[in-house]
């Protein structure tokens, strides 16, 4: 089932925002991600059997504050 989790994440600086889209990429199961929102301050992550949770708890390890915002199915291929 593919997943779509939207986070907003805090970026400090474009090195932080780097850092964040190299873990999300990174994390099993993770198929693609970008940077969505007015302020490019959401991670939007799409994959195959990922850990939503694990991903943020990841994120707030590694790069800055992360809040799932949503997580939905998508549809289709």
């Amino acid at each position: 089932m593919k997943q779509k989790v939207v986070m907003k994440v805090q970026f400090r600086c474009q090195k932080c925002r780097t850092k964040a889209l190299k873990v999300a990429a990174g994390a099993h199961g993770v198929n693609s991600v970008s940077l969505e929102g007015g302020d490019k301050d959401q991670l939007v992550v799409i994959g195959d059997g990922m850990d939503a949770a694990n991903l943020a708890a990841t994120l707030r390890k590694k790069v800055a504050y992360a809040d799932i915002v949503s997580l939905s199915e998508v549809k289709g291929n």
